[in-house]
């Protein structure tokens, strides 16, 4: 803990959110959440997917409205309406994806002094010599070295943060959230990021930490709240927990849901991965999968999941490392040479690189195996039908007809698509990305079902995920991935979701 917290008066509040409830088409998504920051104060907000913390945040910073409840600063009601009332009170967000508030054609200087700017309305002329001196003595302030006249689309992703939390320091900002802010960045930029957190809590800004690094919470908050399912289960001083408790706190109870596990008689490796490497994200992983066997990699949000799985397909160039298939190095500049290979995928853009929206339930079955369809260029309808009939009734795919456009279909019926346009292509490996996101839980068990299959008749799984109860239910093997590497390799007879839990949110085998 990088200062000792104390105890929490109504007084020492900046700012207070009491009872906050909101709900989304009906659902609850906060259930009278409490939540306080100080002046001076690092608060980690903590909490797995879909436990909240977002949303509450997102009304803290003006993006959502909430439905009942109070807000309070500096012990006066507020209630913004919009992300530019938030700011006007002092209320700063600071996303992961920081392009989305800087404007890249402009110097480090118009970008630092951008609201000023803005707000002089052309009646208050800041001169370019006043704008670069006034952004060079801010940056100093923060012990930022930039050169002020450099464009911000020629910066690296750290100085960016830093040039966004120029112009916020600039604002005298009481309230900052930063939302997975470590997470694009090396281990020296990570460092820099804390030593300006703690420039900040010098200053009095309240700071709210959102992220799944434990490590860092530890390390550096003061203090730590907890939510799971839309409510507040746990908030104190970092030391009062350890990062065992944390994660229990997080998780509510231990791993009890039972999914269908299809037997399966594992042969031999069909893929090995060694030392792939890709930028930032994926920093040296080891993989091996066996023909009938399900390999889990699970991980929270910026792991490296997709990265992974989207070299392994052949979408992108991996830095360093080896694909082997049957025992032969591979090299896939495309995703055709994957799937020629024997490797094909269910990407998490099902919409976007899955399936094509506009084209029928039929044209989208038969789109990879239109050779085995065709005679002399000419597709028979046939066969492209009976194709659709067979994989529509395999799978249980919910459709008024095969010619139905498949953007009619609901999220679960469109990824059986997705999945099933693969199942009569003879490949050795099938990827799955986040293949459950955006699906109801009727299709879900369906797509396990449909996935245990697979295995049973001789397919290696890769199945790539943060939902971390999925990984543990469905993998043979579970390999923890954590900041681009691989954790932990967990057999499913040894694999608890605390485990899986303390791995993916940087803990180590030694500590255990």
């Amino acid at each position: 803990m990088a200062t000792s917290a104390i105890k929490k008066t109504e007084e020492q509040y900046v700012l207070q959110m009491k009872g906050i409830t909101k709900s989304f088409a009906g659902i609850p998504a906060l259930r009278g959440v409490d939540f306080g920051l100080r002046g001076g104060e690092v608060h980690a907000l903590l909490g797995a997917n879909g436990a909240g913390k977002s949303t509450l945040m997102k009304i803290l910073a003006g993006a959502y409205e909430y439905d009942e409840g109070t807000m309070l600063l500096n012990g006066g009601g507020v209630r913004h309406k919009s992300p530019a009332d938030a700011k006007r009170l002092g209320i700063h967000c600071v996303y992961q994806e920081v392009d989305a508030s800087l404007v890249p054609q402009l110097t480090v200087a118009e970008n630092v002094m951008l609201d000023a700017i803005g707000a002089s309305d052309g009646k208050a002329w800041i001169s370019p010599r006043r704008q670069a001196q006034e952004a060079e003595q801010i940056l100093a302030s923060l012990q930022v070295d930039i050169p002020v006249k450099r464009k911000v689309v020629d910066l690296t992703i750290a100085e960016k943060q830093m040039v966004l939390l120029a112009r916020i320091v600039r604002q005298d900002a009481k309230v900052i959230i930063f939302d997975e802010p470590t997470a694009p960045l090396s281990g020296s930029e990570a460092d820099t990021f804390f030593r300006i957190l703690s420039e900040l809590r010098h200053r009095g800004t309240a700071c709210v930490f959102i992220t799944h690094r434990l490590p860092e919470v530890m390390e550096h908050a003061d203090y730590v709240t907890v939510m799971r399912d839309g409510t507040k289960v746990h908030s104190g001083p970092v030391g009062a927990l350890s990062m065992e408790e944390l994660v229990a706190q997080m998780l509510g109870k231990s791993f009890a849901e039972e999914f269908p596990k299809v037997p399966a008689e594992l042969g031999d490796i069909v893929l090995s991965v060694n030392g792939l490497r890709q930028g930032r994200k994926v920093k040296g992983v080891d993989l091996t999968v066996r023909s009938g066997q399900i390999v889990a990699v699970v991980g929270l949000v910026g792991a490296g999941k997709t990265e992974i799985a989207r070299m392994l397909a052949g979408a992108d160039r991996p830095d360093g490392g080896e694909i082997c298939m049957g025992g032969r190095r591979m090299l896939f500049k495309q995703p055709a040479d994957a799937i020629a290979a024997g490797i094909v995928s269910v990407p998490e853009e099902r919409r976007k690189q899955g399936i094509v929206m506009e084209e029928s339930v039929e044209r989208n079955i038969s789109l990879p195996l239109l050779n085995r369809i065709s005679r002399f260029s000419f597709i028979s309808g046939n066969r492209e039908r009976s194709l659709a009939e067979r994989i529509i009734s395999s799978l249980g795919i919910k459709t008024a007809s095969a010619k139905l456009p498949v953007k009619y279909l609901s999220g679960g019926n469109q990824q059986k698509v997705a999945i099933g346009k693969w199942l009569e292509k003879e490949a050795d490996i099938i990827l799955f990305d986040e293949p459950t996101k955006g699906v109801d839980i009727g299709a879900k068990s369906d797509i396990f079902r449909i996935i245990g299959q697979l295995a049973a008749a001789g397919k290696g799984v890769l199945y790539l995920t943060s939902e971390l109860d999925e990984g543990l239910g469905i993998g043979d093997v579970i390999a923890v991935l954590y900041d681009g590497r691989i954790a932990a390799v967990l057999p499913r007879s040894e694999a608890t979701m605390e485990k899986i839990m303390y791995f993916a949110s940087g803990g180590r085998e030694e500590n255990l």
